[in-house]
């Protein structure tokens, strides 16, 4: 945690909301005055944030969670006005932006819309900007239904190639069994994410308000390791957790992925063994992605094969049709076509628009074997 440079924070309705009875304004201006912080260290932070729909209960004045879908909806419609407001009432206070995401799976399935939120996201970082992400629980059915914001933690950290997730809870981490039923549970202070006597220790759902429990802290750690992002999950009352953890100390449990970040991402791009397309370089262009490690522009493109789109993993050949490397398109085949030998100053008026001055960016390529 103390190297994590790109952090993903996630709380919970108990949390956000002290158990239902409204959002808890101290607990979360307690939370962006160590966000703040964060940033000002140098750090990029994304908060994942529960409680739109406790928040909306509260407000309508029901004290049990609705089953039917539209109500849930409607809660969800007016709880996330207070929510969003009260983050960036206290981000402010602590004199740093926030910006409102929501987001769907659905958003994250589709490559078009995960590439144009992941783009944002980065984007909104670079800025120095605490993006403050819920699930659009207003516009879906299955999410609201079945989903949960632990689950969508994992995905934002896999979505924006996050070092850590933090989960924080209204439990100390995870005991090798419930503490409340079973005398003889040990705490776990590190483990391995993935393994799958976790899932055996951890139980069901734990409050009425929100729909998570430890499964779900324990599958989200498991899935944010696979890009290579380890998870701690905390109790999210614990002073300055989230300003001690970047510390160095040992708080909650921490479950470490098992791969690096960057050999998570290299390798899964290496591994294609079916690829969309390929786009051929001149020898400038490949003696730069070879032998400096640099990104491809278009302007070092001499040819495009194969139908592909934008997002895709494609091979980067020599003209002899060597495959120097391979990596993600920026563009679609038929875009990168019409911008071989063209500089970045000329996109926009080829395209109508500029995604990014490069074909491939040097963070989403790996060299092949020479």
């Amino acid at each position: 945690m103390r190297d994590a440079r790109r952090i993903v924070v996630k709380v919970g309705s108990s949390l956000v909301t002290n158990e239902g009875r409204g959002l808890d304004e101290a607990a979360i201006g307690e939370w962006c005055r160590q966000l703040a912080q964060l940033v000002r260290d140098g750090r990029e932070v994304v908060m994942v944030s529960s409680g739109a729909i406790a928040e909306g209960m509260k407000r309508l004045g029901w004290r049990t969670r609705p089953h039917e879908i539209h109500e849930l909806q409607a809660a969800a419609a007016v709880g996330q006005m207070g929510l969003a407001q009260m983050y960036e009432t206290k981000l402010r206070e602590n004199e740093i932006g926030s910006a409102q995401v929501l987001l769907t799976h659905a958003d994250l399935a589709d490559r078009e819309r995960y590439l144009n939120a992941r783009s944002t996201l980065v984007t909104l970082l670079r800025l120095g900007v605490v993006p403050v992400i819920n699930e659009n629980d207003t516009v879906v059915n299955d999410e609201i239904k079945f989903g949960d914001n632990d689950t969508l933690g994992a995905l934002v950290a896999n979505l924006v190639e996050a070092d850590a997730l933090i989960i924080l809870t209204d439990q100390k981490g995870l005991y090798t069994a419930d503490p409340r039923k079973d005398p003889d549970a040990k705490f776990v202070h590190e483990a391995a994410a993935g393994d799958p006597a976790l899932e055996a220790m951890a139980g069901g759902a734990g409050s009425s308000i929100g729909r998570g429990g430890m499964i779900t802290k324990i599958l989200a750690a498991k899935r944010a390791a696979g890009s290579g992002a380890s998870t701690v999950i905390a109790w999210g009352r614990e002073a300055d957790a989230l300003l001690r953890l970047t510390r160095g100390e040992s708080i909650g449990t921490l479950l470490v992925a098992q791969t690096a970040k960057h050999q998570a991402r290299k390798r899964w791009m290496a591994d294609h063994l079916q690829l969309r397309g390929a786009v051929v370089v001149d020898a400038g262009a490949a003696a730069k992605v070879r032998a400096e490690g640099k990104s491809l522009l278009p302007i070092g493109m001499t040819g495009v094969s194969g139908e592909f789109s934008r997002g895709d993993v494609i091979a980067v050949r020599d003209a002899e049709g060597v495959e120097l490397a391979r990596g993600l398109a920026n563009y679609s085949s038929v875009e990168a076509r019409l911008l071989c030998r063209k500089p970045s100053a000329e996109f926009e008026r080829l395209l109508g628009y500029v995604a990014e001055p490069e074909m491939v960016h040097r963070d989403n390529m790996v060299l092949m074997p020479s």
